[in-house]
C-alpha cells in the first residue's frame, strides 16, 4: 500500500517573496519534497514567468513593491486560471485573508512558514489540481462517447472483451453474454449489434423472464388470425420483425424445456412458423442470449438444453462485476451524472472528491445499474453543482466505510477526528465562526484555517 506520501502529486511550483532569506527557505522546503521549484525577488520577474512556462502553484509575497502578491493572485486569475495562488503575509489578519480568498487564492499563510505546513497546503493545491483535471478528462472522454453505442471502461479485462466483440461482431455467429445482473450485457449486445454488417436492421430485444410460455410463444412466433380466441388479426412475431438484424434473448435459461425446444429449430431451420400458421417464414436473425446464471451447471443439472447452449454459445462474453473494475467508477459515475443532469434540466457538472471515494469503496452487488440509480438519485436530491457524500444512500456510505476500513485495516486518523469535532462544534454554535472558535479555545483565524483545509460546511 502506498503511503500518502507517495500518493501526493509532485508540482511545478512559482515562489516569489522579496525577501532572500524566506524566499529561500521556501525553496528549500518544497524542492525537498520533490517539486520542480523556480523562486524570483520580483514580482514582475514572476509576471515574466507565468508567460513563459505553466506553473500549477504560486506562493507569493502579499506585500512587495510594484508588483505585490494581491496584483499576482489577480493577473493568474485572468490568465492562468489553472493555476493555484498561496498568499503569505507577516502580521496576517482577518480580513486580508477574507479578501485573499474572495479574490480566488487557495490559501493565505502567515509568515514565518512552518515547512510541514507548507507543504500540506501545497499537497492540497496540487491534490484539487489533480481532481480538476481528472473530472475534465472523464468529462472529455464521456463526450466523446455521446450519440453512439460505446462501453465505457477503464478496466483491461473489459477492453480484451471489446477486442473480441469488434472480432466477432462483422460475423453472424451467435454469441452468449454471462454476468451478474445489472453489468450492461444488452448494453454490449446492442455494442455487437452497432459493429456488425447489420447495424441497419432491427435490433429487438425479448426478456425471456418475463412471460409464461404461452405469451412467450406468441411474442417470439406470433400468430395468424383466427389461431386461437382473440386472435383477429395477423400478429408478426419478434423472430418475424427483427429479420436482416439481431434478436437479442435476455435471461435465455428462464426459457420452458419446450421453448428451448421450438427456438432450437428456428436457429437450424433458420424459419419460424406462426401459431395457427402451415407454412413457416424464413427468416435472417442473427441471434445474442444473456444470462446471469450458470448455463454449463443448468446443462449439467438438465434445466438447459446442452444443443441449444451450443447454438447459442459460439462466443461466449462474461462481463466481470463492477466491484472487479473498479477503476471503472469514476468514468461510469462521469457518464451518469451528465446524463441525468441533462435529462432534469439540472446544473450539476462534478462529483465530490469524498463522495467519489465511498463509490469506490462501495461493492456494488447491482453493479453498474445500481451505480446509475444512485447517481441518478444524487442529481434530483442536490442543490448545488455537486453531489456529496449527503447526497449518497444512508446504507451506502454506511457500508462503504465499513468495507473500506475493514479492507484497508484502518482507523479515522487525528487529523480527521479533529475536522469530524470541527464540523460538530461548528454545527452546535449554528455556523457562527467566532462562537465556534471560542468553544475550540483558538482564535478565529486559526479556525478560518482549519474551515479551509478540511473544507468543512460552515453552518
Amino acid at each position: 500500500m502506498r503511503t500518502n506520501d507517495e500518493e501526493r502529486m509532485l508540482g511545478r511550483l512559482l515562489i516569489v517573496d522579496d525577501d532572500k532569506l524566506a524566499m529561500k527557505q521556501l525553496e528549500q522546503a518544497l524542492k525537498k519534497a520533490g517539486h520542480a521549484v523556480t523562486a524570483t525577488q520580483s514580482g514582475g520577474n514572476a509576471q515574466a514567468l507565468l508567460e513563459k512556462q505553466p506553473f500549477d502553484v504560486v506562493l507569493a509575497e502579499l506585500n512587495m513593491d510594484k508588483v505585490d502578491g494581491m496584483q499576482l493572485l489577480k493577473r493568474c486569475r485572468e490568465s492562468h486560471p489553472d493555476t493555484e495562488v498561496i498568499l503569505l503575509a507577516g502580521g496576517a489578519t482577518l480580513e486580508s485573508a477574507v479578501e485573499a480568498m474572495r479574490q480566488g487564492a487557495f490559501h493565505y499563510l502567515a509568515k514565518p512558514c512552518p515547512p510541514d505546513e507548507v507543504r500540506q497546503v501545497v499537497a492540497e493545491a496540487l491534490e484539487k489540481i489533480r481532481l480538476r483535471r481528472e473530472r475534465s478528462r472523464l468529462r472529455e472522454q464521456v463526450e466523446g462517447y455521446q450519440g453512439a453505442v460505446r462501453i465505457l471502461t477503464q478496466d483491461s479485462r473489459m477492453q480484451h472483451l471489446l477486442d473480441m466483440a469488434r472480432q466477432v461482431a462483422p460475423t453472424d455467429c451467435n454469441v452468449l453474454i454471462t454476468g451478474e445482473s445489472g453489468t450492461g450485457k444488452e448494453l454490449f449486445a446492442r455494442y455487437l449489434h452497432h459493429q456488425s454488417r447489420r447495424e441497419s436492421g432491427p435490433f429487438v430485444a425479448v426478456n425471456c423472464g418475463a412471460f409464461n410460455e404461452e405469451l412467450l410463444a406468441n411474442e417470439l412466433f406470433g400468430h395468424v388470425k383466427g389461431a386461437f380466441t382473440g386472435a383477429h388479426a395477423d400478429k408478426k412475431g419478434l423472430l418475424e420483425a427483427a429479420s436482416g438484424g439481431t434478436l437479442f434473448l435476455d435471461e435465455i435459461t428462464e426459457m420452458s424445456p419446450t421453448m428451448q425446444v421450438k427456438l432450437l429449430r428456428v436457429i437450424q431451420e433458420k424459419e419460424v412458423l406462426p401459431l395457427g400458421a402451415t407454412r413457416p417464414v424464413k427468416i435472417d436473425v442473427r441471434f445474442i442470449a444473456a444470462t446471469n446464471r450458470d448455463v454449463q451447471e443448468m446443462v449439467k443439472q438438465g434445466g438447459f438444453r446442452q444443443d441449444l447452449y451450443f447454438r447459442l454459445n459460439v462466443v461466449n462474453l462474461h462481463i466481470p462485476a463492477l466491484s472487479a473494475r473498479r477503476e471503472d467508477v469514476p468514468l461510469l459515475a462521469c457518464h451518469f451524472l451528465l446524463k441525468h443532469a441533462a435529462l432534469m434540466g439540472k446544473g450539476v457538472t462534478e462529483l465530490a472528491a469524498d463522495a467519489l471515494d465511498l463509490l469506490r469503496a462501495y461493492d456494488f452487488p447491482g453493479n453498474v445499474r445500481e451505480l446509475e440509480n444512485i447517481i441518478e438519485r444524487g442529481v434530483a436530491i442536490t442543490t448545488g453543482h455537486s453531489i456529496e457524500p449527503a447526497h449518497l444512500p444512508d446504507d451506502l456510505r454506511e457500508l462503504s466505510i465499513r468495507t473500506f476500513r475493514k479492507k484497508a485495516g484502518r482507523i479515522p486518523t487525528l487529523e480527521k477526528q479533529e475536522q469530524d469535532y470541527i464540523a460538530w462544534v461548528l454545527q452546535e454554535a449554528g455556523g457562527n465562526q467566532t462562537l465556534a472558535a471560542q468553544l475550540l479555545g483558538i482564535d478565529r483565524v486559526s479556525l478560518w484555517r482549519k474551515l479551509k483545509r478540511y473544507e468543512v460546511e460552515k453552518g
